[in-house]
């Protein structure tokens, strides 16, 4: 078993808590193994997750950025009760598969989303099929979304895709400022389903594939599907969950 560790980003504000919880944790000595405290904002804990992909840890973040919605917020009085009876939530991320222009294969993974945008000014002309079967046969727009329900109030609330619940079992196909069809306002889809996003005019219209924040240029074709060997243990506090975090966010948009 490998002893707990606390990392942070390498801002003031993330350095000076990160000391702070060195010397919380010293004197109330207390121990937990398999766990990373994660100091930062959520590009930070993304990042942190995605090194950490293949190991079996669990991550409690601590939010020094500015939205920090897969963090916990710091509380000096209760970090330690707030350590000791945080609740687990396991996530699976998408797996993006990308063929470029030059016919090479590029992986990675996405914890929130995986976007497909124009590459140049000119928009990108898009078919879109889950599995086999058509979901749009072409889209002309800025480019479309791909979201998990973790992420379903990240980017894609931005672009009028719909929330998912954490325990919906499906993924958001949002489009991104549609031109044709205007009406198209997405799909939402199995979390089991392949996602097929192929670009009908790479020489004249580029785009490029987004996975979080690794981007790949030039793609001709994008395979989006959910990787279920991968799961990231996420921690949070009693009052704070996930799930009541996105709740809150579908009663914003609600009430709006």
């Amino acid at each position: 078993m490998s002893k707990l560790q606390i990392i942070s980003d390498k801002n003031k504000k993330s350095l000076s808590l990160k000391n702070l919880l060195l010397n919380k944790i010293k004197t109330n000595q207390f121990k937990k193994e398999n766990l990373i405290i994660v100091i930062g904002g959520d590009g930070f804990m993304l990042q942190t997750l995605k090194k950490n992909k293949n190991s079996n840890k669990h991550f409690y973040g601590i939010n020094s950025g500015n939205y920090g919605f897969l963090m916990n917020k710091f509380s000096s009085k209760d970090i330690i009760k707030n350590l000791s009876k945080a609740n687990l939530v396991s996530i699976c991320p998408l797996e993006m598969i990308v063929k470029n222009k030059n016919n090479q294969t590029k992986r990675s993974i996405a914890i929130n989303e995986v976007s497909v945008l124009r590459q140049s000014r000119q928009a990108a002309s898009l078919s879109i099929k889950q599995g086999s079967k058509q979901i749009i046969k072409k889209l002309v727009s800025d480019g479309v979304l791909v979201s998990t329900p973790a992420g379903s109030t990240a980017y894609n609330l931005s672009v009028h895709g719909p929330i998912l619940s954490l325990h919906s079992k499906k993924l958001s196909i949002s489009p991104i400022s549609a031109f044709r069809p205007r009406r198209w306002k997405g799909k939402i889809v199995n979390d089991k389903t392949k996602i097929v996003i192929t670009n009908l005019n790479p020489t004249k219209r580029p785009i490029s594939a987004v996975a979080d924040n690794l981007e790949v240029r030039n793609a001709k074709s994008i395979t989006v599907k959910t990787n279920n060997k991968i799961k990231f243990n996420l921690l949070y506090d009693k009052n704070r969950s996930l799930q009541k975090k996105i709740k809150i966010e579908q009663i914003r948009r609600e009430t709006s």
